[in-house]
């Protein structure tokens, strides 16, 4: 049987039996397509031990993984191997027995508070053509600064999640198919209802909260690359969506915020995921060590 074929029926299987995420589904399709091009097989029946190995022997030789692409495909193909076993396309998981390189630890990339500042400034200030984009924009990278969310979380967030008057933001299945409440200040209350006002204006009536400029429909992910691309290039400031919700959580932490809070906002399964904020803030750690009860003695 074909691994094309079969690759539908895993989807379909790990889109409505699992629920996997729409995004985790095309990681599916992408990675494991991938597989069978770079392996050059058809057949679902043409892997082996070796097809599989000299695979991610390639991939970290000639391709030039990072390690954490490494472990994408291997958490892609192992769990595609296992579905196939399991409903016999294949005798062996070939990736049961695999062994994985560790993760290297480093520290979660950010940028500093006045470049965080700044970029506020500039994505308020930029000469745009309508004064939507204006108020549009500057809500958006106000909430990846003063909320912590992940890309897709802003761009499928819907009118109703959004409750200025409360003070509260409703992410409805983020990452891991989970919901939670993430509470906003009043800087970032304001730049929201300031764009909400000029939406009402503009006569946008579909549910995602940010809508693109002349169609009444949801905010896209290219527009975004875009405005990302346009700020940075205004701001000269080097960022990644991802880089700015680093930001959020080390300026909580040097903020004060304690780690369970910071937990609960930033959806993390598992509060060892945030911990590693901790280290990288230097500020908070200076923070913590001015406790250090011999600070109290005279020399």
């Amino acid at each position: 049987m074909t691994i094309e074929f079969l690759l539908e029926d895993f989807c379909h299987y790990a889109r409505y039996m699992r629920g996997v995420s729409k995004e985790t589904e095309c990681r599916y399709r992408e990675k494991i397509s991938y597989f069978a091009k770079a392996s050059k097989i058809t057949l679902i029946s043409d892997v082996s031990e070796k097809t599989v190995q000299s695979f991610f022997l390639h991939g970290r030789r000639d391709k030039e993984w990072k390690i954490s692409t490494y472990r994408t495909y291997y958490m892609t193909l192992v769990v595609f191997f296992r579905w196939c076993v399991k409903n016999n396309h294949l005798e062996t998981n070939y990736l049961k027995d695999f062994e994985l390189p560790k993760l290297e630890k480093s520290l979660p990339k950010k940028i500093r508070k006045e470049e965080a500042l700044r970029l506020l400034e500039i994505a308020y200030n930029y000469p745009y053509t309508q004064k939507y984009l204006k108020y549009r924009n500057h809500a958006i990278f106000s909430l990846f600064l003063f909320a912590g969310l992940r890309k897709n979380e802003v761009l499928h967030l819907k009118l109703a999640d959004v409750d200025v008057e409360n003070l509260s933001i409703f992410i409805r299945m983020g990452k891991g198919n989970k919901d939670r409440i993430i509470p906003m200040d009043s800087n970032l209350a304001k730049s929201l209802n300031r764009y909400l006002i000029e939406r009402k204006k503009s006569g946008k009536t579909c549910p995602e909260f940010f809508t693109s400029l002349n169609l009444n429909q949801g905010f896209t992910n290219s527009g975004l690359k875009l405005l990302t691309n346009k700020l940075k290039e205004a701001s000269g400031i080097s960022f990644t969506i991802h880089k700015l919700r680093h930001t959020f959580a080390t300026l909580m932490l040097e903020g004060g915020c304690d780690i369970y809070s910071l937990s609960k906002m930033m959806g993390h399964s598992d509060i060892k995921t945030t911990t590693i904020y901790l280290s990288a803030s230097a500020e908070h750690l200076r923070e913590q060590i001015r406790k250090h009860p011999l600070n109290a003695l005279v020399a």
